[in-house]
């Protein structure tokens, strides 16, 4: 292996000097699993800490779209009911498989969004992923919410089996153990199809709408002398924008895996015969029920999700990848 070349002088003992020390305090920008690792971990608590605490937005949306007769008043309507029915510990129902199924399923969306796109960046080139940058946004979401539902799908089974009848078990542990035992490890998974037709387009819509958002902004606004609060700002309006947009494409599928997990299935029934008959008894109408609490619940976790992410790598010093916005 050659020797490095000596740093080269500027003539001056003194600037040489300053350049030197510059260097030394610049952060090495981190790659490969350190690099990645970082994404994974500042999304897993982006996604843990706004789906957790937004539970009880999500335990209503959830009784709205299991039971739209009884719960008819709204989001607010939806939180007096429960708390009248149930008590305000109600409102927790499900908190924990929240939290853990999106630790993991965030890991996975924003650690392999990340990675994704840099594999897609490599095999085409720069100037071809820039070029074609809205379809590598697409695909690399796509990919990583795939890996993302296969972590996620057990635990958000057991929290709308928590939600949908508040007897069944005291909490994860106990509701996850009975699934199993009941009704064998299938079970987990009966919502796999409706939780890939909600979560990918969820997601898609998600990242290419942030993404073009972000970039729109920073063609007006300078992101080098952009304030730490003024980008965790822009984050957290163009995660609002983009979680409007993710919530409307994937409504339809979001009730039918409520419905899927409601209850078990017929003997002998398999899940594509199950969501043949519940999209036809639900209707295109019938599948947007609860869109309004969707809507205040996916805008405030999105755009949560997004300026958490953006502080949370920085203080993780997570600085490498490529942007191929323009």
């Amino acid at each position: 292996m050659a020797a490095s070349a000596p740093p080269s002088s500027t003539g001056s003992t003194k600037l040489d000097a300053i350049v030197q020390k510059t260097s030394a305090q610049t952060p090495e920008k981190l790659s490969g699993l350190a690099l990645y690792s970082r994404f994974a971990l500042a999304g897993a608590v982006c996604c843990s800490v706004t789906h957790g605490g937004l539970t009880p937005v999500d335990v209503v949306k959830t009784r709205i779209q299991l039971d739209p007769v009884t719960y008819n008043r709204g989001m607010i309507g939806g939180i007096r009911q429960v708390i009248a029915n149930e008590g305000a510990g109600a409102l927790w129902t499900g908190f924990g498989p929240t939290a853990a199924g999106y630790f993991l399923q965030g890991a996975f969306k924003f650690g392999g969004y990340e990675l994704f796109k840099q594999q897609f960046i490599n095999y085409f080139g720069y100037e071809t992923a820039s070029n074609n940058r809205t379809a590598v946004y697409l695909a690399s979401s796509a990919a990583a919410e795939f890996f993302a539902d296969i972590a996620l799908c057990p635990l958000e089974a057991t929290r709308i089996r928590l939600v949908s009848e508040p007897t069944f078990a005291t909490g994860l542990v106990s509701g996850f153990g009975r699934i199993a035992r009941k009704e064998g490890l299938g079970a987990f998974y009966s919502g796999f199809g409706p939780i890939l037709f909600k979560q990918v387009p969820y997601t898609m819509a998600k990242f290419v709408v942030y993404e073009k958002v972000v970039e729109a902004v920073y063609k007006r606004v300078d992101k080098s002398t952009a304030s730490g609060p003024m980008q965790t700002g822009i984050n957290l309006g163009s995660g609002l924008i983009a979680g409007f947009a993710a919530a409307i494409v994937s409504q339809p599928a979001d009730t039918m895996l409520s419905k899927i997990n409601k209850t078990k299935g017929l003997a002998g029934e398999g899940t594509t015969s199950r969501l043949i008959k519940i999209a036809k008894e639900l209707g295109l109408r019938g599948s947007y029920t609860g869109i309004g609490a969707r809507l205040f619940l996916v805008g405030l976790i999105t755009a949560g999700q997004f300026s958490l992410y953006g502080d949370i790598k920085k203080a993780l010093g997570a600085t490498g990848g490529v942007e191929i916005a323009k």
